[in-house]
């Protein structure tokens, strides 16, 4: 059986989630990436010790050339991505050969962070104020409506990963992030949407178009004001039903239903507020853990899915552990002259550490405000949240990352 996996850059989800998977599988595998990254993901695959993958160069991001790729090729048995950038597209590749997928107009809802508000207040389930800036447009016009509710977040469209996501205090600073994002972005359309407070959580869910599993969640921390980075994850095994029900009902709403989703949402007095549905597996080594957490077979099953197989009536086993993950994140541009290298320990108390750096010694970066900013992470899983955190802390206090100019 072939799997056509579409990707841009390569990530730790596909490199140590889903290739590996996929070869425990019995699948033959294709990978199609715009030609620009061919290279960069076969550096990642031999450095991962896996077997030769076949990768086409592909304009991933137009369905149709995806669709003459696939065709010009071999016969196809899933179409499947975890890009944020490229879940209509495999969609619809996938429509066209009639095989299972998601709904692509669901994966457009929300990929579509202006769509998903339209169809949310729509529905009369939930309303955000929100408002679009397209391409180009002059943001003098948008700050200058009486109606935006201040403070509010401005976040490109169709962005991933809090890339130029701002808080604004007001109409001067509105317009002059606008402008400050237009220039980094030219072509891209903008949303300007009510700010919401609360704690930030995640909700992890794996569905077959028939019956949707929760995986459990994250409580979140992130950055101090204006930006919003992700710092640090805490596993939450059990939600409560009320805010599950919530969120479940929303996502069906969109028409979220097939495969991995990572939904995030602000909990306001035990209302869930939605924040963004990455119709997708969640990222950033978080997938890689919660496999482990849960002891299931996770990338095999969301595979599975789209090889048309029904998931299991019960998933996972773990649930009475703790976990947490943490990013040292980069505060100033320079070079990283010393961190840690990367390890694996045993703790007191049994927890299981994992530390992997994210850039190499010697190299220099701008200071982003994004996960760009990861210096590297660092994954923990115990019996108990106490020995977790001290075993995380620990492990921090101990390490230096020094950047140079």
């Amino acid at each position: 059986m072939r799997l056509y996996l579409l990707a841009v850059n390569p990530t730790d989800s596909v490199t140590e989630g889903f290739l590996p998977a996929a070869v425990r599988l019995g699948l033959e595998v294709t990978v199609l990436t715009e030609a620009a990254h061919v290279d960069a993901h076969r550096r990642a695959y031999a450095g991962a010790g896996l077997p030769e993958i076949e990768i086409l160069a592909c304009e991933v991001r137009d369905f149709r050339e995806v669709v003459g790729c696939v065709s010009r090729h071999r016969a196809p048995d899933a179409v499947f991505s975890n890009s944020d950038h490229l879940q209509t597209q495999a969609a619809l590749a996938a429509g066209y050969f009639g095989l299972p997928g998601k709904d692509w107009t669901a994966a457009l809802r929300a990929k579509n962070k202006a769509e998903m508000r339209r169809h949310l207040a729509a529905s009369g389930v939930d309303t955000v104020w929100s408002a679009e800036l397209p391409a180009g447009a002059d943001p003098a016009a948008l700050a200058a409506r009486s109606d935006i509710p201040y403070p509010c977040v401005i976040k490109p469209r169709e962005g991933v990963a809090s890339e130029d996501v701002v808080l604004a205090g007001d109409a001067a600073e509105l317009r002059r992030r606008c402008v400050q994002i237009q220039a980094r972005r030219p072509g891209a359309d903008l949303v300007v949407e009510e700010f919401l407070p609360g704690e930030l959580h995640t909700l992890e869910t794996l569905g077959d178009g028939r019956v949707t599993h929760v995986l459990g969640g994250f409580r979140t921390w992130l950055s101090a004001p204006p930006y919003f980075v992700e710092e640090r994850l805490d596993f939450i095994p059990e939600t409560p039903p009320p805010v599950v029900d919530r969120i479940l009902a929303q996502l069906d709403v969109l028409g979220v239903g097939f495969g991995a989703c990572h939904t995030e949402y602000m909990l306001q007095d035990g209302r869930p507020r939605l924040v963004e549905v990455n119709y997708r597996a969640i990222g950033d080594q978080c997938d890689l853990m919660l496999a482990e957490l849960l002891d299931i077979p996770l990338f095999e099953y969301i595979l599975r899915t789209h090889l048309g197989e029904p998931l299991p009536a019960v998933l996972s086993t773990g649930r009475h552990r703790a976990a947490r993950i943490d990013w040292p994140c980069a505060d100033r541009a320079g070079r990283l002259a010393a961190a840690p290298a990367a390890i694996d320990l045993t703790a007191d108390g049994g927890v299981r550490l994992a530390y992997r750096p994210l850039r190499a010694l010697g190299e220099r970066h701008e200071l982003y405000r994004t996960n760009r900013d990861y210096l590297g992470v660092i994954r923990a899983t115990g019996a108990d949240r106490a020995g977790v955190d001290g075993a995380v802390e620990d492990f921090r206090a101990a390490q230096r990352w020094e950047i140079v100019p």
